[in-house]
């Protein structure tokens, strides 16, 4: 009623009418009714509906390749603003590359132009990149919690207050302690200890953890643990990058990119044959000739949007890399007016880890390589 009389809702309405929703979405099961994350089902209806749109017309699927990524920033600027946790951006990457995959199948490869040991190189592209995100998707290197702080984490779940749909793994906000500014996805709420290590190097106390942070660990404001060499909170895997996982996410990345491409090349050498690919991507006269080059053409850009959104994401974490800091460290600097900005403002140096380019990537790839040894000073 008040949507049709444009009346503004009463403040926090539209949570609780969401929140409701998630509540009752449900799917009968042999065992009882299977709760359904609410987050997961707009990109499996939303995603097919709209690319199927986007090849009836050019001008429509101009429309809705230019929508689509203001939409998907516009929801991340949503959650990340009210810190919580979604599997929204998970869902829409794994059901777009099994939707990609599934329209290369079914109507690029059928005209015969694409060979069959192509096709066994994409899906092992795809199944290796799959692999690496599934080992990205483990432990980022969390810090063991106290055991006297497991129980008051417990006893402080009642007043939680992120929604039940955007719950992850390890999704937990502690509330009650003491608040903090937040820079990245964690939460600088802790008192800053006189405490050194023998070399000199800053060690921290996190009061939400209730422990002593090593040098570069950091805590997760949406993921409510410390993360040894914290690097971001990555909202496409649904958990932190840190120490432990740091090497998968990359390589996710890059398998991702190389198997991106080479779909892209091998469907616009079939749609637009006897062009250059990237002249085709712009320039295709037959792409709407029928119904199925079109919806080919159309998942093509949809495939090359994302692939520079996920190519720029990768470009920044090997220039990090090369100068060996974190996307979290950068943040900070920036904030604290601390370091240099190189290559036009994509690398923040810190300077407080850099030791030149062989030796910041020998330190990168021997992470996780051996257990972290935990010492009297880690848990309190």
């Amino acid at each position: 009623n008040r949507w049709l009389t444009c009346r503004s809702l009463p403040p926090g309405a539209l949570e609780r009418i969401v929140d409701t929703v998630g509540d009752r979405v449900c799917i009968p099961w042999f065992a009882g009714a299977v709760k359904v994350n609410v987050s997961l089902v707009p990109p499996l209806v939303l995603l097919p509906v709209l690319l199927h749109i986007a090849a009836l017309h050019f001008l429509l699927g101009l429309v809705i390749l230019t929508s689509l990524p203001v939409v998907v920033l516009w929801y991340y600027y949503l959650t990340h603003r009210r810190k919580e946790r979604t599997l929204f951006f998970l869902s829409l990457g794994l059901f777009s590359l099994g939707y990609m995959y599934y329209v290369f199948l079914q109507e690029v490869v059928p005209r015969g132009h694409v060979e069959y040991s192509q096709v066994v190189a994409l899906t092992c592209g795809l199944i290796l990149m799959l692999a690496a995100l599934s080992r990205a998707k483990k432990d980022p290197g969390y810090l063991p919690i106290p055991a006297n702080n497991e129980k008051s984490l417990q006893q402080d779940l009642p007043n939680k207050s992120i929604r039940a749909s955007s719950n992850g793994l390890h999704g937990v906000t502690v509330s009650g302690a003491a608040s903090g500014r937040a820079v990245n996805g964690e939460v600088k709420s802790y008192s800053r200890m006189s405490a050194e290590k023998p070399e000199g190097v800053k060690r921290d106390w996190c009061t939400k953890c209730q422990l002593v942070k090593p040098a570069r660990a950091g805590h997760c404001r949406l993921c409510g643990r410390c993360v040894r060499r914290l690097d971001h909170h990555c909202v496409w895997i649904n958990s932190c990058v840190g120490e432990q996982n740091h090497q998968a996410f990359i390589l996710a990345l890059s398998f991702f990119m190389l198997t991106a491409v080479y779909g892209i090349t091998l469907t616009l050498h079939t749609i637009c044959r006897g062009r250059n690919p990237f002249v085709a991507l712009f320039y295709c006269p037959g792409a709407y000739s029928d119904y199925s080059s079109a919806l080919s053409f159309t998942c093509v850009w949809y495939c090359a949007i994302v692939t520079a959104g996920m190519g720029y994401i990768l470009l920044i974490q090997l220039l990090n890399i090369s100068y060996n800091v974190t996307e979290r460290e950068a943040r900070l600097a920036l904030r604290d007016n601390t370091g240099r900005r190189l290559l036009g403002g994509l690398v923040i140096d810190t300077g407080q880890y850099n030791r030149g380019f062989r030796c910041n990537w020998g330190h990168f790839l021997s992470l996780g390589s051996s257990p972290p040894q935990h010492s009297a000073e880690d848990i309190v």
